[in-house]
């Protein structure tokens, strides 16, 4: 027998070994429409007879067809993209190249327990020692300062009396920290893997006008926040509209039921790549630009975006009526589709994630078991319905966790 036949997907669910679980991580947070949309799946079949794979040579007019689609989604001033890549951390490399060439500038700002992905540059970019600790990354030029973690401020503050001193102080940092050649300034609007991590909405206008008056430019990496997850398009035109990023990167979703996929968009201006800069061997195949297009037209035409808005509240009242019912479930969180809360430990988020399998749950921790995090980030085609199955299971996990859990 050919394939994987212990597993199968219909819709928010993953069918393992006759098993079946709620996928509230949707895959790697790539699956975002589920696993069966019918007109992705049906498009994907087509051109998989067609032919699966063309040098990017044959794919320039397509790639371009698929922005002009997506550009009613985009802020007014993206007027240019790069679809050269397959995965979200070579959308990041590329828009790190992008920045260094277009500013001729050198170095590249990151923040405090960031994730930009997993290739020797971003993992250097990203903002967790863990993560580099047995290597020797090659990454001159990356300077990494605090992020909006108001629950956990590094500076001591209080939200509302704090003057985002977080983005302001990015001006001390190129002053006292850098080469004083800053390139851009590479920022998730909800920072994922950290934590969930929720700015509050003036960071990003505060941090915006900063990069303005020092002449840096702001690449948003939407690969997990992009495509509908945060309630909009991306969430710099939506909860993050003041970010106003020169340059976006997105990936994961953008191919609807898990197609690899990924691409930069950016100010007309910061098109400035030769093919041979920067490139990958799958970058703009047939099989990631059928997915992406049906993916915009999808979510279009089944109206997700609305659908994640009605539905996420939902979600979200559920998680903290459940807080305030378990106390070891703390930090409710998130926008849209991208919810999170927190237990005491590492460990106990382990043991938690077990205990959802129990109940028919897959959820994912943050920091790669490092962190307190547990996400909640279902595909965004869950239905009211579906959402109050899903907490009730999240509540017999906690019931469960708590039994089973001893405290000193």
């Amino acid at each position: 027998m050919t394939g994987l036949p212990d597993y199968a997907g219909e819709g928010i669910y993953l069918h393992v070994k006759g098993e079946r679980y709620i996928d509230c991580a949707s895959g790697t947070f790539n699956v975002s429409l589920g696993y069966s949309a019918p007109e992705i799946i049906t498009a994907l079949h087509a051109q998989l007879d067609r032919i699966a794979h063309l040098s990017s040579d044959f794919t320039r007019a397509k790639s371009a067809e698929v922005f002009e689609l997506m550009r009613p989604e985009l802020p007014d001033h993206i007027g240019a993209f790069w679809f050269r890549d397959i995965t979200g951390s070579g959308a990041n490399e590329a828009a790190i190249r992008i920045a260094q060439k277009a500013t001729g500038r050198s170095d590249i700002f990151s923040l405090f327990l960031s994730h930009h992905g997993q290739t020797a540059t971003t993992t250097g970019v990203s903002g967790n020692a863990f993560r580099q600790r047995s290597f020797s990354l090659p990454v001159a030029h990356s300077v990494k300062i605090p992020g909006p973690d108001c629950a956990n401020c590094f500076y001591g503050q209080v939200p509302g009396s704090c003057a985002m001193m977080c983005a302001r102080r990015l001006e001390d940092f190129v002053e006292f920290a850098s080469s004083g050649r800053v390139a851009a300034l590479v920022v998730e609007p909800v920072l994922g893997n950290g934590g969930n991590i929720v700015p509050p909405r003036d960071y990003y206008r505060v941090l915006r006008e900063t990069c303005d008056r020092l002449g840096i430019l702001i690449i948003a990496d939407e690969v997990q926040t992009g495509f509908g997850r945060t309630g909009s398009f991306f969430a710099s035109t939506g909860y993050a509209v003041d970010l106003r990023p020169d340059i976006i990167t997105f990936a994961k979703g953008a191919g609807g039921v898990g197609i690899p996929v990924a691409g930069v968009l950016m100010r007309p201006e910061l098109d400035v790549l030769e093919s041979w800069e920067h490139s990958s061997t799958s970058g703009a195949n047939p099989l990631a630009l059928v997915a992406l297009e049906e993916t915009v037209r999808y979510i279009r035409e089944h109206r997700v975006l609305d659908n994640v808005a009605e539905v996420s509240v939902r979600l979200q009242r559920g998680l903290l009526d459940l807080s305030r019912s378990f106390a070891d479930m703390t930090g409710v969180r998130g926008v849209g589709l991208m919810q999170a809360f927190d237990l005491p430990t590492s460990v106990d988020v382990e043991q938690f994630i077990a205990l959802g399998r129990r109940h028919g749950l897959l959820l994912r921790g943050s920091r790669y078991g490092f962190g307190r995090t547990v996400k909640v980030r279902p595909p965004l085609i869950i239905t009211a319905e579906q959402v109050d199955d899903l907490l009730a299971r999240l509540r017999q996990t906690l019931i469960s966790f708590t039994k089973e859990t001893v405290r000193p």
